[in-house]
């Protein structure tokens, strides 16, 4: 009996057809034949379409070495393609669209606007979401600025800490204004004092050319100046239910105001961190158990809200109190933060879930939740 195949679709980072997770890709691929998956790697641009054939990316355990079949369409598609600001990206969204009727693992979620907007709707989440704007003028700015003294302007699609801007009311200073950040080429941006009318010049010229949000900060710079979060990974598991995976903390790069790993910044146990910045171990034990609950209900509300989601990555802020926020939902979640914290079993757990679930999907004849009509924006 032939082996259920699984496609794993991404996207090439340039014209000379680069993988940006290549490494991850080998190592799902391994895994899949230990478990009975075969498991192939693919883009839009690899689909004959007349033919209904693909052009694949097959990995050979083996031999260590990457080649290229023609395959026919597998039963089951991984959708790990993040947004780009290019034709492939354009590409992406016709393929979608044509083989929309094919078992997605995963499908799409909106911007980050309309998932704050989402998670708005019900008290449950509400009490964990930073006061958050979508930025048309200054009056946005100075809404959130009047109820808390640091802010974030960030795009409201983008990965990576990318064209993100903190603001802080400077104490004892009169309307004088800190302002640091990130340009979209992850660039740090050098610390400057403005007054209120040079920032509201320099934010409006920041967000010229796209939809920005003005969000509340959390306080979570660490003793030594740094920045820090967590970022959880939920997953469906081998019976099709979602499960926490794994935790991890991130503590950003000196003088940057992401975390972000890409960005400079390193990765350490989340126990670990949470225990020195809460000041106990029962106070982290309890942040992380209600943490995980949150993130469970949370992956949950939004499949049924947006359709068939198979894993989803939170970044969460948890202050000094033990308050949690959710930051973030990152729907194609890198996993890299947990073998950069020396956690090599939930490393590899995070490759593995994807795999038993489509198994599970294959076996059950399971099309997973329906599909939304909602788009990626």
């Amino acid at each position: 009996m032939p082996e259920p195949v699984l496609g794993i679709l991404t996207l090439y980072l340039n014209e000379a057809k680069q993988l940006e997770e290549k490494g991850v890709y080998q190592r799902m691929i391994t895994q899949g034949k230990r478990i009975g998956l075969d498991v192939f790697v693919f883009t839009p641009m690899d689909v004959h379409s007349s033919k209904e054939l693909i052009h694949a990316l097959v990995y050979d355990p083996q031999t260590g070495k990457w080649s290229r079949k023609w395959r026919p369409f597998p039963q089951m598609i991984y959708d790990r393609c993040r947004i780009q600001r290019s034709a492939r990206f354009q590409q992406l969204l016709r393929f979608r669209s044509k083989y929309n009727h094919m078992t997605f693992l995963n499908r799409p979620l909106r911007n980050k606007w309309t998932i704050h907007q989402t998670f708005s709707q019900k008290s449950r989440f509400r009490q964990h979401l930073p006061e958050t704007l979508l930025y048309h003028s200054s009056a946005d700015l100075l809404r959130i600025l009047k109820s808390s003294p640091v802010i974030y302007i960030k795009p409201a699609s983008g990965t990576g800490g990318r064209g993100i801007l903190r603001i802080e009311k400077l104490k004892d200073s009169r309307g004088m204004f800190d302002i640091q950040g990130r340009r979209q080429d992850r660039r740090i941006i050098t610390p400057r004092k403005v007054s209120l009318s040079r920032l509201n010049s320099i934010v409006r010229q920041w967000c010229i050319g796209g939809r920005f949000l003005v969000q509340q900060g959390i306080p979570l710079r660490l003793p030594g100046g740094r920045f820090h979060d967590y970022r959880m990974l939920i997953q469906k598991n081998g019976q099709g239910k979602w499960e926490m995976t794994g935790m991890a903390g991130r503590i950003g790069a000196a003088r940057s105001v992401t975390s972000n790993l890409h960005g400079g910044g390193h990765a350490v146990r989340a126990e670990t961190l949470l225990r020195d910045w809460l000041g106990s171990a029962d106070k982290a034990d309890k942040a992380m158990k209600a943490s995980e609950k949150l993130g469970l209900e949370a992956a949950a509300f939004l499949e049924d809200s947006f359709g068939a989601l198979c894993e989803l990555a939170l970044d969460l802020a948890i202050d000094h109190e033990g308050r949690i926020y959710v930051l973030e939902v990152n729907p194609k979640p890198a996993r890299e933060v947990f073998a950069r914290s020396g956690d090599s079993e939930t490393y590899r757990k995070a490759l593995l879930r994807p795999l038993e679930y489509a198994l599970w999907v294959y076996k059950n004849k399971n099309t997973a939740p329906p599909v939304s009509s909602k788009t990626e924006e």
